[in-house]
């Protein structure tokens, strides 16, 4: 997490099934820090949770567990000297989509943009309309169930919010070029906002 020279901080929130070493998540990671912003991916479970959640799947989707450690994560990033400064961006993918706007919601003084990659936004429900951050939505164009699902997130998040689909991509963005695509619009969705919004006070 090189935080020198960082006009922000990227938490990611990485979805279900996987982890902090998601390939996908490092690689958009690598991209961020070429546009000044640091980031931070953790693991939302811990290991005991997570050999419980390989065998039923429930704990990835208790969006109120995973968003309470993202917003725990955004209070530590607060208290560190390297990140006090820098106004934080969450970028969740699949059910930390959720998690990722629902501790937007929780945080809006210190969380001014919020990127969700093939994530199920939906989940967030009622906490949606108390977003205040800029949302974008990043959806493949043939993962139609979870286009429909990010269109009725949209409608109901209280902030500025963008749906963009990335053409012919499919849940993971395996296609050529899908996954550099959602690095680079994800890059300049943070780096046009963080900075303006500066450190809360």
């Amino acid at each position: 997490m090189p935080t020198d020279g960082a006009v922000g901080v990227v938490l990611f929130a990485h979805g279900s099934g996987s982890s902090r070493r998601s390939p996908r998540n490092t690689a958009v990671a690598r991209v961020l820090h070429q546009h000044a912003l640091a980031t931070v991916l953790v693991d939302l479970l811990t290991p005991e949770e997570e050999r419980v959640d390989e065998q039923t799947a429930e704990l990835r989707f208790d969006i109120g567990l995973l968003a309470g450690r993202l917003v725990g994560g955004i209070d530590w990033l607060r208290r560190d000297p390297d990140t006090a400064a820098l106004p934080v961006g969450l970028f969740g993918a699949s059910t930390g989509a959720a998690a990722a706007l629902v501790a937007a919601a929780e945080r809006p003084e210190h969380v001014p943009a919020v990127v969700s990659r093939g994530g199920r936004a939906d989940l967030a429900g009622p906490a949606l309309s108390r977003v205040r951050a800029a949302t974008l939505l990043l959806v493949g164009g043939q993962d139609e169930e979870v286009i429909q699902l990010n269109q009725q997130a949209r409608d109901a998040l209280g902030g500025p919010v963008e749906l963009r689909i990335i053409p012919d991509a499919t849940h993971l963005f395996p296609e050529p070029g899908a996954l550099e695509q959602v690095a680079d619009q994800a890059a300049t969705w943070f780096a046009e906002r963080l900075p303006s919004f500066g450190a809360a006070p």
